[in-house]
């Protein structure tokens, strides 16, 4: 079984982006609030979206269910203030949850948050709650810069965060730290402050003390770490120097990382390096870069096909990277697909173990 822990709702209907184009307009030229009333969504627009855009491509690369969220780049913080915020949050929450009702053995929802540079993070707080209580949700992404490439903003181990980390642990759900657009000019959006946002949260992660004080808080850092992989010697050293011991015992069973990788090598480099009980698998589906890879012939956002093409895992790490890691730190979506009928089977827990096992061996050797 694949579960992709990371898809978002890029194909959604225009009317709810150029609903969006016209609050920002309202907000920043105007001062003014635009309500959503009047929004219209139809249902088939919303399952066209998909039938044509993420069902298709996902059917074509064998993914069985994605957990689906809102267009990264669109959260969008840095616009307006904290009420222009929530109200785009709640409808992009709401539009995820009918498409995961229209399609339940496909989709299981993930949400955004209504965050804010100088916002009140207990809102956050109540969103969440609302998510999972009343449209299922099994996770949310987390913007750990909403100045939006200025990271004009505390770290994410601040105590500012600390009401949504408790209630992300009380909810048993995972956050994936997500960074959105780039409001800078000097830093591109997908290819540099996506992937310079997952560096600095590994970071600031590394460096506090955070799963001291919430060691049952569980988050994703996507897009393969960005350099973290690649630069794995950089910052074991440091914590060496910093006297904070290894890596693969600071990430726990707090950090993960998704395969959001759109090349063999660096697959390969991320399956060499980061334990298999700490990767999920995902494609970003249908994201950032969606082209054919000349050289292959296949998407580049195939990952699927890149993972299988692994050398050095055994069939039970491979099996819990697909589907048996995402069961283990998305307690919530078991029970979703459990309801849909799609539910996993007994191969993915064994899975799970596997690669549990596994990274004991590796670190013991």
């Amino acid at each position: 079984m694949y579960i992709d822990c990371h898809a978002h709702f890029t194909t959604v209907p225009d009317a709810l982006k150029q609903w969006r184009d016209r609050q920002i307009i309202e907000i920043e030229q105007n001062g003014r609030h635009l309500s959503p009333e009047g929004l219209d969504l139809p249902e088939e627009e919303i399952a066209h979206a998909l039938t044509t855009g993420q069902l298709a491509v996902q059917e074509r690369h064998g993914i069985d269910v994605a957990l689906l969220s809102p267009i990264a780049g669109k959260m969008a913080h840095h616009y307006g203030d904290q009420e222009t915020s929530l109200t785009w949050t709640r409808l992009c929450n709401d539009t995820v949850h009918r498409a995961t009702s229209l399609f339940p053995r496909n989709f299981v929802g993930v949400g955004q948050l209504p965050q804010s540079r100088d916002g009140d993070i207990a809102l956050c707080v109540e969103e969440a709650r609302r998510c999972v209580d009343e449209l299922g949700f099994v996770g949310f992404n987390v913007n750990p810069d909403p100045s939006d490439g200025y990271w004009q903003v505390p770290p994410i181990t601040d105590p500012y965060y600390d009401p949504l980390w408790q209630a992300l642990v009380e909810l048993d759900v995972p956050a994936m730290v997500h960074s959105s657009m780039s409001a800078n000019p000097a830093v591109h959006g997908t290819c540099a402050h996506y992937l310079n946002g997952d560096v600095t949260v590994f970071m600031q992660l590394c460096q506090s003390d955070l799963f001291q004080r919430f060691p049952e808080l569980r988050l994703v850092i996507p897009h393969g770490g960005g350099a973290v992989p690649y630069h794995w010697a950089r910052y074991q050293g440091v914590m060496y120097d910093q006297g904070r011991g290894d890596l693969v015992d600071i990430i726990g069973d707090n950090i993960y990382f998704d395969t959001c990788l759109y090349g063999q090598r660096g697959m390969q480099l991320l399956v060499d390096t980061v334990p298999s009980k700490n990767l999920l698998f995902a494609s970003e589906m249908i994201g950032a870069v969606r082209g054919i890879d000349p050289t292959t012939g296949r998407r580049f956002d195939d990952t699927r096909s890149l993972l299988e093409s692994t050398d050095g895992l055994g069939e039970g790490e491979r099996a819990a990277i697909a589907s048996g890691n995402a069961l283990r730190v998305y307690p919530r979506l078991r029970r979703a697909l459990e309801r849909t009928g799609v539910g996993p089977d007994a191969t993915d827990d064994t899975a799970r173990d596997v690669a549990q096992d596994a990274t004991k061996e590796r670190t013991h050797a």
